[in-house]
């Protein structure tokens, strides 16, 4: 065609592209669009469109690195049932009021958790051993829209809890608190504690107009069975602090422990007085763990770093004194990959759920602790099914 030639619509590629986009049947497309409906269930009831499967099954998403610690991923999520541990993903970063990007944090926890083969024999745990272990994908969020996504996120932890399976959830920003203990409350006759890590209150009521990463614990306190007073928030200081979420915290009589609490009492006094007000005429406890607890030195990838955090090693022995008392379930958050370096973020975070995992184990609240002659596959002495309840 000559470049003197004026443009016509009709010969356009776009126009050809459009009158043959019909061309190729989606006969296997659609096929696996029902399937990822019947294997990831129905989402909640305020998602229009019903074609979205309320656990992703691969039509898009933010995670193709694997499942946590290489243990096998449960693809028909109708099978869930009888295992011990379900790793479940939020990419969730709608939340997010400064530094976005822990859509992400799902997708690198998993990958970097290969580099373990999840032992510990100092600790003398193997997890693989003592735990049957599903990583279920990740929750199909709605990234515009945050209350479509709590309405999914609630509808899938809820799924895993009334089966009886321990929900490791794999955030996303820290508003997912909120849903997360939304969804396990209804299941749970009796109040519900709440252990918090953070160097943030998070007890707005708003962020910005909007439930965001600051507010979980407003609302989440705003349930029936997780009442305020059996809130624990362990870390809590710097020059990033709220003052409305401190002045929440005062009115609903929420238990704060600051960094110089934790120097002041020391871990062992502080974990003992954490537990005694988390528990407190509890049926359980929920552990939310977000990684800017830790000093930015050992945990830079995170979207609201504050100086002045835990230590790795203060975390993992307070993380042991904590678990060994038993949990409903947990949540590692506002893990950012974007603003990692060498992934040393991504590890800790993933060294966080290894150190819970292992401690219930030891402490026969979750799993089984097989025996030397054991033969492969035969119930042990030490399993925890006697000690949950």
């Amino acid at each position: 065609m000559a470049p003197e030639d004026p443009i016509r619509r009709e010969d356009l590629r776009g126009t050809w592209a459009m009158e043959h986009a019909d061309d190729i049947p989606p006969a296997r497309r659609k096929e696996l669009t029902r399937l990822a409906l019947e294997h990831g269930l129905e989402s909640a009831e305020s998602i229009r469109d019903r074609e979205i499967p309320l656990f992703n099954r691969g039509q898009w998403g933010f995670s193709n690195s694997g499942t946590f610690l290489r243990v096998p991923f449960l693809h028909d999520m109708r099978e869930l049932g009888g295992q011990d541990v379900a790793f479940v993903g939020v990419p969730l970063d709608t939340g997010t009021t400064f530094r976005s990007g822990t859509r992400w944090g799902p997708e690198a926890m998993r990958r970097i958790s290969s580099l373990s083969g999840g032992s510990n024999l100092v600790l003398g745990v193997d997890l693989v051993e003592s735990l049957t272990m599903v990583d279920v994908g990740d929750v199909s969020v709605i990234p515009a829209n945050i209350e479509k996504s709590f309405d999914q996120i609630d509808r899938a932890i809820g799924y895993i809890i009334e089966r009886g399976v321990f929900p490791v959830v794999l955030g996303g920003d820290h508003s997912i608190g909120y849903p997360d203990i939304r969804g396990l409350a209804r299941y749970i006759d009796g109040n519900v504690g709440i252990i918090h890590f953070d160097r943030h209150s998070d007890l707005s009521e708003y962020n910005m107009d909007e439930r965001m990463h600051g507010t979980p614990f407003f609302h989440a306190t705003n349930i029936p069975n997780a009442p305020p007073t059996n809130l624990v928030q362990i870390g809590i200081g710097g020059w990033t602090s709220s003052r409305d979420g401190l002045r929440n915290a005062r009115e609903r009589r929420a238990t704060v422990i600051t960094i110089d609490d934790v120097d002041r009492y020391g871990i062992e006094r502080v974990c003992e007085y954490a537990l005694e007000i988390a528990w407190k005429n509890a049926r359980c406890v929920y552990l939310s763990f977000d990684i800017d607890c830790m000093d930015p030195a050992f945990a830079p990838g995170t979207g609201t770093p504050e100086p002045g955090g835990l230590l790795p090693r203060e975390v993992f022995q307070m993380l042991r004194l904590i678990a060994r008392e038993g949990l409903a379930g947990m949540e590692v958050v506002e893990v950012s990959p974007p603003y990692d370096v060498a992934d040393v973020t991504s590890l800790l975070g993933t060294r966080v759920i290894m150190e819970v995992l292992g401690t219930l184990v030891l402490n026969r609240k979750l799993g089984r602790i097989p025996q030397r002659d054991e033969a492969p596959g035969e119930p042990s002495a030490g399993s925890a099914e006697a000690d949950r309840g």
